[in-house]
């Protein structure tokens, strides 16, 4: 099965959408390629890579971006140290980069949040009627104990929170990714947390003048309010380790592996 056959079969199983502009493209390699292993990943970071060529894969599939932007440019980078190694060590292994992504959140369930809800066992607490943004009702648990379910299911050893560890959560609104920035919609993660009396918002990204202050004020007046933080790579990581337990039945045989790209950041 060549690299082409894959990505078609991807797309077309989720509905055959078909956008005029999108970054689900070939990034590295060819698309005539013969397939021996696939890898599914957040994003195929230099570490990934390696870890591929070990596995075996000559075909990663990843979320995000290989070249530092959302489009994967690399007009900018034609002289770049970082950018001529890592597509040197790509094309010394002969390994093909697709990007999943556009089709990804549009399929008729958002495959990542599939994943993401997979991971944390949530399916059941979804608030009828909302199928996006994602609000949940849950048992009542303080912020406090909230990170700790989210550090144990992620595999987590820091998050981030605003407003009293003592929140009481029981109404909680989930947005991955870039989601929490509002999606072209500056006001939306507000808007979703009075419309919906959230508790609390679960987010991926953070813009320090919308969301952040918002609930800042709320505590501060004394609502019930709260946030946390798990940056956009834990919020939408598991997406990834989901597509690859569909991914291999649809693909005669070929093995696929879930790779980790891990948390970005370390903590001092």
């Amino acid at each position: 099965m060549k690299v082409k056959d894959i990505t078609d079969k991807i797309i077309n199983n989720f509905g055959g959408i078909k956008f005029e502009k999108t970054c689900d493209q070939l990034m590295s390699g060819s698309y005539d390629a013969e397939v021996a292993k696939v890898a599914t990943t957040f994003m195929a970071t230099v570490d990934v890579i390696k870890q591929a060529i070990e596995y075996g894969a000559n075909l990663i599939i990843t979320h995000e971006p290989t070249y530092y932007t959302a489009c994967d440019g690399t007009d900018w980078l034609k002289d770049d140290p970082v950018y001529l190694k890592k597509k040197e060590l790509l094309d010394s292994n002969g390994i093909a980069i697709w990007r999943f992504h556009d089709h990804m959140h549009a399929a008729p369930t958002d495959l990542i949040y599939d994943g993401l809800l997979k991971e944390i066992g949530w399916e059941d607490y979804l608030i009828c009627g909302l199928k996006f943004p994602h609000c949940y009702e849950i048992p009542e648990m303080s912020l406090r104990d909230l990170c700790s379910f989210f550090k144990e299911k992620l595999d987590m050893e820091t998050i981030r929170i605003v407003g009293s560890p003592d929140t009481k959560c029981r109404r909680v609104g989930i947005l991955v990714g870039g989601g929490s920035l509002g999606l072209g919609v500056e006001e939306m993660p507000m808007q979703l947390m009075r419309k919906q009396n959230l508790d609390v918002m679960v987010c991926g990204d953070i813009t320090e003048w919308t969301l952040c202050p918002y609930i800042r004020d709320a505590a501060a007046l004394g609502m019930n309010k709260s946030m946390l933080i798990l940056g956009h790579e834990r919020s939408e990581e598991a997406g990834m380790k989901y597509m690859a337990q569909w991914l291999e039945p649809m693909l005669d045989g070929i093995p696929v592996k879930f790779i980790d790209a891990r948390e970005p950041f370390a903590y001092l």
